[in-house]
């Protein structure tokens, strides 16, 4: 099924526009910043407006021109380059309860030609928008194509009645935005991911290179009385001796969590069977992406596509999920698990816990 390409990073189901946005030093489009400030434009519908436009489905829209408005502090440290995005689009649809949005590079169609409009592209050679300033400084937005937010693809992907329901209407084109304060368009793309204080730093900042962690569970009986597809009692994830010596040897501190070594320990209920795992993670949006890794299993077989996201959660715990495949309570490189290993073990909330809970 075709994804929609949102900036809001999910365990392993978004995809992000990663990297900051407009540097300082480069050329800014004057039309749209006459004073070289991020400038903002945008519109809300009225009822009356909408009613009377039943193809739109945009209730809210606003345009935002500079600095990423989107994106904070997360497990990537945001980068500065020539090719950040300096254009940022979100719109809200009739009923929905927060915005969607997409970001693309804002050039001169043709740069010799001052009266040249503005194309801002995105990734795989699409379009975002066309764009134009009129004489009392409003903003036209045109060419927004239906699936701005869809992967590309994706209406022989969805069928025609479903990518229908997920695209823009008939009439969601030619918009004309006003110019609002800066504070406006950072407001609104807030309503995306609202920030929770409880989740507090980031992982990449919570846990550091050269110090152990250990975080875990173990369920009682109750609990797997009303899981009875759950197959794990209790389940491990930390950072030992072993990977932090492995981490000190090869890896790159500057480039934490890259390179990272991450140990997952589940015993089952079924005959107690313990089974450890070891992944090998890199940062990804707010999440550690960390791929299955043979140094604790036969070098023989391919695990490397077998993978798990931790992200930080509220007051220092830690979400462990592996959404596709169920969390592995068998070796992976064993016989066991060459079939299917899905289980009712998709997602955990871990509790920090001393190393000793952790110890081999």
């Amino acid at each position: 099924m075709a994804s929609r390409m949102v900036g809001v990073a999910a365990f392993g189901a978004a995809i992000v526009f990663a990297g900051a946005a407009l540097t300082d030093d480069a050329p800014k489009l004057t039309e749209l910043s006459p004073g070289g400030a991020d400038a903002c434009f945008g519109r809300v519908y009225d009822a009356a407006h909408l009613k009377a436009h039943a193809h739109q489905k945009v209730a809210r829209i606003f345009f935002y021109y500079g600095h990423d408005p989107v994106s904070r502090p997360n497990e990537e440290p945001a980068t500065m380059s020539d090719a950040a995005y300096n254009g940022f689009l979100t719109t809200t649809v009739r009923g929905a309860k927060k915005p969607e949005w997409a970001a693309g590079w804002c050039n001169k169609e043709d740069p010799s030609d001052k009266a040249s409009g503005i194309r801002c592209g995105m990734e795989c050679d699409r379009t975002l928008a066309s764009l134009k300033v009129d004489n009392k400084g409003r903003l036209i937005l045109s060419n927004l194509q239906p699936d701005v937010y869809l992967d590309a693809g994706a209406e022989e992907d969805l069928g025609k009645a479903e990518y229908n329901k997920q695209a823009l209407g008939s009439e969601d084109d030619n918009f004309k935005l006003d110019p609002m304060p800066a504070e406006t368009c950072k407001a609104e793309f807030a309503r995306i991911d609202p920030i929770d204080p409880a989740l507090g730093d980031p992982l990449r900042v919570r846990l550091k290179p050269d110090q152990p962690f250990c975080f875990g569970r173990d369920y009682d009986d109750a609990h797997l009385k009303s899981h009875p597809d759950q197959l794990t009692r209790s389940i491990r994830v930390f950072r030992g001796p072993v990977e932090l010596a492995s981490f000190a040897a090869s890896g790159d501190t500057a480039n934490w969590p890259d390179g990272a070594d991450i140990a997952v320990s589940v015993t089952t209920r079924q005959k107690g069977a313990k089974v450890t795992q070891t992944y090998s993670c890199q940062g990804e949006a707010d999440q550690w992406r960390c791929a299955a890794s043979s140094k604790m299993s036969d070098f023989s077989c391919d695990i490397s596509q077998r993978e798990i996201f931790l992200k930080r959660g509220a007051n220092g715990t830690m979400m462990l999920a592996n959404p596709n495949n169920a969390v592995a309570v068998v070796d992976l490189c064993s016989k066991a698990a060459e079939g299917k290993t899905k289980s009712d073990d998709k997602v955990y909330r871990l509790q920090p816990m001393p190393q000793s809970a952790c110890a081999p």
